[in-house]
Protein backbone atom coordinates (compact mmCIF):
# COMPACT_ATOMS: atom_id res chain seq x y z
CA UNK A 1 0.00 0.00 0.00
CA UNK A 2 1.35 3.21 -0.70
CA UNK A 3 2.01 5.97 1.81
CA UNK A 4 0.35 9.55 0.92
CA UNK A 5 1.51 12.83 1.69
CA UNK A 6 -1.23 14.62 3.51
CA UNK A 7 -2.22 18.08 2.50
CA UNK A 8 -1.02 21.18 3.90
CA UNK A 9 -3.23 21.50 7.07
CA UNK A 10 -4.97 18.32 7.28
CA UNK A 11 -3.42 16.86 10.52
CA UNK A 12 -3.53 20.36 12.16
CA UNK A 13 -7.56 20.26 11.51
CA UNK A 14 -7.81 17.45 14.56
CA UNK A 15 -5.69 19.38 16.96
CA UNK A 16 -6.81 19.71 20.40
CA UNK A 17 -10.29 17.89 19.47
CA UNK A 18 -11.09 15.12 21.29
CA UNK A 19 -14.27 12.35 21.56
CA UNK A 20 -16.52 11.92 23.82
CA UNK A 21 -18.08 8.02 24.97
CA UNK A 22 -21.86 8.15 24.28
CA UNK A 23 -21.47 11.07 21.88
CA UNK A 24 -23.85 10.84 18.89
CA UNK A 25 -21.82 11.44 15.89
CA UNK A 26 -22.68 12.07 12.47
CA UNK A 27 -19.40 11.16 10.65
CA UNK A 28 -19.06 11.29 6.46
CA UNK A 29 -16.43 9.55 4.37
CA UNK A 30 -15.43 9.35 0.40
CA UNK A 31 -13.86 7.47 -1.18
CA UNK A 32 -10.23 7.51 -2.67
CA UNK A 33 -10.98 9.57 -6.03
CA UNK A 34 -14.72 9.34 -5.34
CA UNK A 35 -14.40 6.29 -7.19
CA UNK A 36 -18.09 4.59 -7.46
CA UNK A 37 -17.64 1.43 -5.88
CA UNK A 38 -20.21 1.52 -3.60
CA UNK A 39 -22.70 0.77 -7.11
CA UNK A 40 -21.47 -2.70 -6.47
CA UNK A 41 -24.15 -3.95 -3.78
CA UNK A 42 -22.25 -6.84 -2.41
CA UNK A 43 -19.69 -4.17 -1.83
CA UNK A 44 -22.27 -1.75 -0.02
CA UNK A 45 -23.25 -5.05 2.30
CA UNK A 46 -19.75 -5.45 3.54
CA UNK A 47 -19.68 -1.77 5.15
CA UNK A 48 -22.49 -2.98 7.19
CA UNK A 49 -21.49 -5.90 8.22
CA UNK A 50 -18.21 -3.93 9.07
CA UNK A 51 -20.44 -1.76 11.32
CA UNK A 52 -22.38 -4.36 12.99
CA UNK A 53 -19.42 -6.10 13.82
CA UNK A 54 -18.06 -2.95 15.48
CA UNK A 55 -21.67 -2.36 17.09
CA UNK A 56 -21.29 -6.11 18.58
CA UNK A 57 -17.43 -4.86 20.24
CA UNK A 58 -19.20 -2.08 21.92
CA UNK A 59 -16.98 0.64 19.82
CA UNK A 60 -20.38 1.86 18.48
CA UNK A 61 -24.12 2.04 18.20
CA UNK A 62 -25.54 2.15 14.82
CA UNK A 63 -28.31 4.73 14.50
CA UNK A 64 -28.48 5.52 11.15
CA UNK A 65 -26.78 5.31 8.09
CA UNK A 66 -26.64 5.53 4.43
CA UNK A 67 -23.98 4.55 1.62
CA UNK A 68 -23.96 6.38 -1.38
CA UNK A 69 -21.58 5.17 -4.54
CA UNK A 70 -18.92 7.20 -3.71
CA UNK A 71 -19.19 7.75 0.76
CA UNK A 72 -20.81 6.74 2.91
CA UNK A 73 -23.22 8.56 6.06
CA UNK A 74 -22.88 7.11 9.62
CA UNK A 75 -24.62 8.23 12.82
CA UNK A 76 -23.61 6.49 16.07
CA UNK A 77 -22.65 6.58 19.41
CA UNK A 78 -19.27 6.05 20.23
CA UNK A 79 -18.82 3.16 22.84
CA UNK A 80 -16.61 3.47 25.81
CA UNK A 81 -13.31 2.08 25.06
CA UNK A 82 -12.49 3.99 21.66
CA UNK A 83 -11.77 7.48 20.84
CA UNK A 84 -13.43 8.63 17.54
CA UNK A 85 -10.25 8.88 15.36
CA UNK A 86 -9.38 5.37 16.46
CA UNK A 87 -12.79 4.09 15.52
CA UNK A 88 -13.24 5.68 11.83
CA UNK A 89 -9.18 4.49 11.34
CA UNK A 90 -10.96 0.29 12.68
CA UNK A 91 -13.61 0.81 10.38
CA UNK A 92 -11.88 2.26 7.34
CA UNK A 93 -9.40 -0.44 7.67
CA UNK A 94 -11.37 -3.31 8.01
CA UNK A 95 -14.00 -1.98 5.31
CA UNK A 96 -10.96 -1.69 2.47
CA UNK A 97 -10.38 -5.13 3.63
CA UNK A 98 -13.70 -6.74 2.67
CA UNK A 99 -13.84 -4.36 -0.41
CA UNK A 100 -10.56 -5.47 -1.62
CA UNK A 101 -10.72 -9.15 -0.70
CA UNK A 102 -14.26 -9.09 -2.57
CA UNK A 103 -12.79 -6.89 -5.69
CA UNK A 104 -9.63 -8.86 -5.86
CA UNK A 105 -7.83 -5.52 -5.28
CA UNK A 106 -5.25 -6.27 -2.56
CA UNK A 107 -3.60 -2.67 -0.91
CA UNK A 108 -5.75 -0.81 -3.36
CA UNK A 109 -7.24 2.54 -1.40
CA UNK A 110 -10.31 2.32 -0.66
CA UNK A 111 -11.19 6.10 1.53
CA UNK A 112 -9.64 8.98 1.29
CA UNK A 113 -7.72 9.93 3.98
CA UNK A 114 -9.64 12.24 6.12
CA UNK A 115 -13.39 12.36 7.18
CA UNK A 116 -16.18 14.81 8.06
CA UNK A 117 -17.26 14.56 11.38
CA UNK A 118 -20.24 16.34 13.64
CA UNK A 119 -20.73 15.84 17.48
CA UNK A 120 -24.49 16.49 17.54
CA UNK A 121 -25.46 18.81 20.05
CA UNK A 122 -27.35 17.97 22.94
CA UNK A 123 -30.64 19.79 22.11
CA UNK A 124 -29.93 18.24 17.98
CA UNK A 125 -33.25 16.24 16.91
CA UNK A 126 -31.80 12.98 16.44
CA UNK A 127 -34.26 11.70 13.98
CA UNK A 128 -33.93 14.78 11.94
CA UNK A 129 -30.27 13.89 11.26
CA UNK A 130 -31.33 10.23 10.15
CA UNK A 131 -33.70 11.42 8.25
CA UNK A 132 -31.53 13.92 6.10
CA UNK A 133 -28.75 11.08 6.00
CA UNK A 134 -31.34 8.13 4.65
CA UNK A 135 -32.98 11.01 2.18
CA UNK A 136 -28.94 11.63 0.75
CA UNK A 137 -30.05 8.93 -2.81
CA UNK A 138 -33.33 11.24 -3.25
CA UNK A 139 -31.67 14.47 -3.31
CA UNK A 140 -28.84 12.94 -5.54
CA UNK A 141 -31.14 12.16 -7.85
CA UNK A 142 -30.75 7.87 -7.58
CA UNK A 143 -34.08 7.56 -6.61
CA UNK A 144 -37.32 9.04 -5.96
CA UNK A 145 -38.16 7.63 -2.72
CA UNK A 146 -36.04 5.95 -0.33
CA UNK A 147 -38.11 3.27 -0.26
CA UNK A 148 -36.05 2.10 -3.83
CA UNK A 149 -32.63 2.82 -2.68
CA UNK A 150 -31.11 -0.57 -0.88
CA UNK A 151 -28.17 0.66 1.21
CA UNK A 152 -29.66 2.55 4.32
CA UNK A 153 -31.62 1.55 7.63
CA UNK A 154 -32.05 3.66 10.33
CA UNK A 155 -32.91 2.69 14.28
CA UNK A 156 -36.74 3.86 14.45
CA UNK A 157 -37.85 1.33 11.55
Amino acid sequence: MTQRTPRPGQRSLRKGRHSEAGRLYHVTAATDDRKPLFLDHDLGRAMVNVWRRLDGEGASRTLAFVIMPDHVHWLFALGEAIDLSKLIDRFKAASARQVNRLRGTAGSPVWQRGYYDHALRRDEDVRAVARYIIANPVRAGLVASVRNYPLWDAAWL
